[in-house]
């Protein structure tokens, strides 16, 4: 039997996904595994890029021209990567403690990885991906990584809520994802609520009000929602439920062990109960 290598926990804003992964970590422990766990934002992940900005070597020159003060700092910190460079202006700031002025972190954050047309960003996530799974072949290691939220809700935020591509293009983006990471036998854990609009509202009172507002802002301001013309908390929640939508047809599409887990009522207790035996 192959061994599982990898578990990935997806669902909707406010579904449960932070709390479950952590839950799953801990019981993986108690087994006596050994376990990685990379939650959404963090700044190493292996498999995606959090913020990271991609330049082409023109625009890269552009860019320490503009800013030429800061030249020799986005120079050492830059990485060559596919002809072009990688800058990862967050871990300058918060892990480095880089002094950056915020025009020159805005002007990179505009070539966020997350921010760039999405040809571009497909070929970069998929490398990375590529780089994740041979990373994890090539060890004899027999850790088991779990990953929150990047390999479902990561592409879709992309290609549907940002720039309004086809259903063919999201669907294709997230299973040629699975294609690459098939070897390491992946579980797929899916976190299901029933009402979509419930869900966000939870989100918005427990969160804070910057996260509310920018969410908001990012899924009716651009994309999908801009193109149907939703605004506000409901127009939000419209998205969220094409997003439903999509992520149930690409779940049904994967060929992989997945399991759709009901947390609707946020019970705890019984999550857990149901993860133990999934796990087992």
């Amino acid at each position: 039997m192959m061994t599982r290598r990898l578990i990935l926990i997806e669902g909707l804003p406010g579904s449960g996904k932070s709390t479950i992964a952590k839950m799953v970590s801990e019981i993986l422990i108690e087994k006596g595994m050994k376990v990685q766990l990379f939650q959404e934002g963090n700044l190493d992940h292996p498999a995606d890029y959090e913020g990271v900005a991609f330049y082409d070597a023109g625009d890269f020159e552009s860019l320490l021209k503009t800013h030429e003060e800061y030249r020799e700092i986005l120079e050492s910190h830059a990485t060559a990567h596919d002809q072009g460079y990688l800058i990862p202006y967050r871990k300058m700031r918060e892990q480095w403690g880089i002094e950056l002025p915020d025009h020159v972190v805005q002007d990179i954050f505009s070539r966020d990885i997350y921010e760039i047309p999405f040809g571009q960003n497909v070929k970069l996530i998929t490398e990375k991906w590529q780089g994740f799974a041979q990373n994890v072949l090539s060890t004899e290691d027999d850790c088991i990584t779990i990953f929150e939220c990047c390999f479902i809700q990561n592409p879709l935020t992309m290609g549907l809520v940002k720039c309004n591509q086809s259903k063919e293009h999201n669907v294709q983006y997230v299973l040629e994802l699975s294609r690459i990471i098939h070897a390491l036998n992946p579980l797929l854990i899916y976190i299901d609520q029933k009402n979509i609009s419930y869900t966000f509202d939870k989100a918005v009172s427990e969160r804070p009000k910057e996260w509310s507002e920018g969410f908001i802002n990012y899924y009716t301001n651009q994309g999908f929602g801009q193109a149907q013309g939703y605004q506000g908390v409901q127009g939000t929640v419209q998205v969220l439920q094409e997003r439903k939508k999509l992520e149930s047809k690409i779940y049904g599409l994967l060929q992989m062990d997945k399991v759709w887990l009901y947390n609707s009522d946020y019970d705890l207790e019984l999550c857990r109960r149901k993860l133990e035996k999934i796990l087992e």
